[in-house]
């Protein structure tokens, strides 16, 4: 016979059990949402940590009220430069932030040879007011130094990159604020017995001779930057030629240039360029020379190698670098009037607001509305030449009927006024008052070398294109090997 053992009844009923549990979970959940004491006073401790900071920049933004140091053009000294990365999304400017401060935390750990001296470099988000803190200076101090003339605002003024290095004195206050406008210019604070004086520091270059060769494969402005030239050599060079090759329409692969040209030269690093001194020009399988000559009046001009004015009265094109439209034709169609019509000059197409040039020097007999011609200009010069200029979108400053013009000088911009049938000028050529095609006229000549000054002249000229062959001969033989 098989015995059962009878079973212990539970310790709780079954209710009392589902109780706990949940006293239990409600217990859990208590000690999650509510920290402990000692959590809970160091997360105060961090939050008011926290808060006094913020106290702090809202108060130094408060100073910005009336009475103030207020920046250059109406920024303040605690206004964020613009860099770079301002326009970018904020996943790229987190990064910009996180890869500047590991820099910024780079340079803070390396101690300075000199304690009074520190350098700071101005990184994307910096304020004048953040850089003075970084070397430990407060507000009021970069106000009294701002404050102390109307040129010292001028430091105000920072661009990504800019170094400010600041000198302090013992007691670490502000001994002197020195920073590096460009390789030629750095302006400085120091501080003296009534506050601070400013002063504006200027390098004088060292000015060397420079040579530059290039062979056009597609356009001048390639080819005189794969030579080393910069743009305003560039354009430089063109108008000591203008007077002799359309560069809108002549120009041809093969073609080449020679320059020889100022230099500008501080520690060893090309700071900028000064004048064309000597140049030479092959278009089209003809040489053209230029070389650059101030006679004993002060007057600087350009001359071929035998002396005569690379000047001509007139210049070949009245727009730099424009298309040729339509030329010179007596039996063209008109394109608007749609019949044949004498086409009495030469379009030259470009955008619009491109610069128009006065051919020559003269007085303007019309600034205003001519008939289909639009808004033109016509400018008498002397006796027997006249130009005209038309379809403008509008006249230069100063420009007027019964003004006085010099050659080269801008009279108005390139539009579509009157009857025409996109931006481009029309330029008419009159000789005597009959039309000419003013790309083949061939133009008269301004007034050589005088005689006196003839071998003043040759002594300059001769040794600077005597080096022009030297290198070019030196260039081609390094090039063949």
């Amino acid at each position: 016979m098989t015995t059962t053992t009878p079973k212990s009844p539970p310790l709780y009923p079954k209710s009392h059990l589902l109780a706990a549990s949940g006293v239990a979970a409600l217990l859990s959940l208590a000690l999650l949402v509510f920290p402990s004491r000692e959590v809970e006073a160091k997360r105060t401790l961090l939050n008011l940590e926290l808060d006094n900071g913020s106290e702090q920049i809202i108060q130094e933004k408060d100073d910005l009220r009336p009475g103030s140091i207020i920046g250059d053009e109406g920024t303040s000294p605690f206004a964020k430069i613009e860099g770079p990365g301002d326009n970018q999304n904020s996943a790229n400017q987190s990064a910009d932030t996180n890869k500047n401060d590991a820099v910024a935390s780079t340079t803070s750990e390396t101690p300075p040879d000199n304690p009074r001296h520190r350098a700071v470099t101005v990184a994307n988000g910096d304020t004048l007011s953040t850089l003075f803190a970084k070397v430990g200076l407060g507000a009021s101090e970069m106000h009294a130094a701002l404050n102390s003339s109307k040129e010292a605002k001028q430091f105000s003024r920072l661009k990504i990159g800019q170094v400010l290095e600041f000198q302090l004195t013992d007691d670490g206050q502000l001994e002197s604020l020195h920073s590096k406008l460009s390789s030629l210019e750095s302006i400085v604070l120091t501080r003296n017995e009534t506050g601070f004086s400013f002063k504006r520091e200027l390098t004088k270059p060292e000015v060397r001779n420079h040579y530059a060769r290039g062979v056009i494969n597609s356009s001048l402005f390639l080819s005189a930057k794969r030579a080393g030239l910069p743009h305003n050599l560039t354009m430089d060079l063109a108008s000591v030629f203008g007077y002799d090759i359309d560069f809108a329409q002549d120009i041809r692969e093969g073609d080449e240039f020679e320059v020889i040209y100022e230099e500008k030269v501080v520690e060893g690093e090309r700071v900028g360029t000064g004048s064309i001194l000597a140049a030479r020009f092959t278009n089209r399988g003809k040489t053209y020379t230029a070389v650059r000559y101030t006679n004993k009046q002060g007057v600087t001009s350009y001359y071929t190698a035998d002396g005569n004015s690379m000047r001509k009265a007139f210049i070949r094109t009245p727009v730099d670098f424009a298309r040729i439209s339509s030329r010179f034709s007596l039996g063209r169609k008109h394109p608007i009037l749609n019949k044949i019509r004498a086409h009495k000059g030469v379009d030259y197409a470009a955008p619009r607001g491109t610069p128009i040039k006065a051919a020559g020097d003269g007085k303007v007999i019309l600034a205003g509305r001519r008939g289909g011609y639009g808004n033109a200009v016509i400018i008498q010069h002397g006796n027997s030449y006249r130009t005209l200029y038309g379809h403008m979108q509008g006249f230069a400053k100063g420009i007027r009927t019964g003004s006085t013009v010099k050659q080269g000088q801008v009279i108005g911009y390139i539009g579509t006024t009157g009857l025409s049938t996109g931006p481009h000028l029309h330029y008419e050529f009159q000789v005597n008052g009959v039309h000419v095609d003013p790309l083949s006229r061939k133009l008269p000549m301004a007034d050589p070398i005088a005689k006196a000054e003839k071998q003043r002249f040759l002594q300059q000229s001769r040794p600077m294109l005597a080096r022009m062959d030297q290198e070019r001969a030196t260039m081609l033989a390094m090039n063949k090997r």
